[in-house]
């Protein structure tokens, strides 16, 4: 336990760091590249960031545990949300564009119904059945789509605003910043994850509570790191852009991946936890028209995370 404790501790520590070298990287390659921060944050941010739900998912998924590799996503995703937003939204109000709201969190709304849909295969009872080999494929036809979609947009909106704070990162120290950060954070990611897990397998906790709570949280340790720096300097958009990529790419290529590799079985993931997993993409488009519009700002955040504090109460309260 204490190994574990100090492992787990040692996987914190590097993605911090890593964070910070990949929010640096990541705007310095969107300055050089001719595309806005909020793309890069969407994509290369949100790759990088996702990569520690690949592994655990992908993994889980060949292992025959379906319900871990659902559940992680789901999870994260209900993480990134409320609980990750909610601390960034704390720090500094996020402010939404126009294509924020009448595009990107359209995608991921939609997105979120397709895989909710695909996990009951359209049953009226709303039975909770699974995501099938051939629903795998369909989402990573879905993410080629959506990659080169974001491309194209983000090039088509790099005259909209123009930074001043002097010259742009020499490419190769901004692609070495990014590839570092992202190593730190896929390293530092899973030495959370394998830790996380060993204790709380000592605690005797069943593995879909591990899946949807802890194993959910470890892997969007990278995302919450990443977008606190950004929130610290001021990078609103490479933030955003973070969360909604990264909950994109958690259902479009994380569960296409491993659906794809391994057919996924759901047999302990509830309703609620579905229920839950739409609203938290749909929390994101009323965030945009309450309080201040457009604007995620402290009272949206407090709400957010009550609503994660009331959820993982109610785990708890089932267990």
């Amino acid at each position: 336990m204490f190994t574990d404790i100090v492992l787990l501790l040692v996987g914190l520590a590097l993605v911090t760091l890593g964070s910070d070298w990949l929010v640096d990287g990541a705007s310095g390659i969107a300055r050089r590249a001719g595309v806005t921060e909020f793309v890069i944050g969407m994509t290369v941010v949100g790759f990088g960031t996702s990569m520690p739900e690949l592994v655990s998912s992908l993994f889980s998924a060949l292992e025959g545990h379906g319900d871990m590799a659902i559940g992680n996503v789901t999870g994260s995703n209900i993480c990134n949300v409320l609980l990750i937003l909610g601390v960034t939204g704390m720090i500094a109000p996020l402010t939404y564009s126009k294509n924020n709201v009448r595009r990107d969190i359209p995608i991921c709304i939609a997105a979120t119904v397709l895989l909710s849909l695909m996990i009951v295969k359209w049953n009226p009872a709303g039975e909770l059945v699974g995501v099938s080999r051939a629903d795998g494929v369909v989402l990573l036809v879905l993410f080629a789509l959506f990659m080169v979609y974001s491309f194209k947009t983000g090039k088509e909106e790099t005259d909209a605003k123009k930074e001043s704070d002097g010259t742009p990162m020499p490419v190769w120290k901004s692609v070495l910043l990014t590839v570092l950060g992202i190593a730190g954070l896929i390293v530092g990611g899973r030495l959370f994850v394998d830790n996380t897990v060993n204790i709380a397998h000592a605690l005797h906790v069943s593995d879909a509570f591990i899946a949807v709570t802890m194993m959910a949280f470890g892997t969007s340790v990278p995302e919450l790191a990443t977008c606190i720096v950004a929130a610290a300097k001021k990078k609103n958009d490479l933030a955003l852009g973070n969360i909604i990529g990264s909950c994109i790419f958690n259902i479009l290529l994380i569960i296409g991946v491993s659906a794809t590799a391994s057919p996924l079985a759901v047999n302990s993931l509830t309703r609620i936890d579905l229920a839950l997993f739409v609203c938290s993409a749909l929390l994101l488009l009323t965030a945009a028209w309450c309080f201040k519009k457009r604007v995620l700002d402290r009272a949206d955040a407090a709400i957010y995370l009550l609503a994660y504090v009331g959820y993982v109460v109610w785990l708890f309260s089932i267990q």
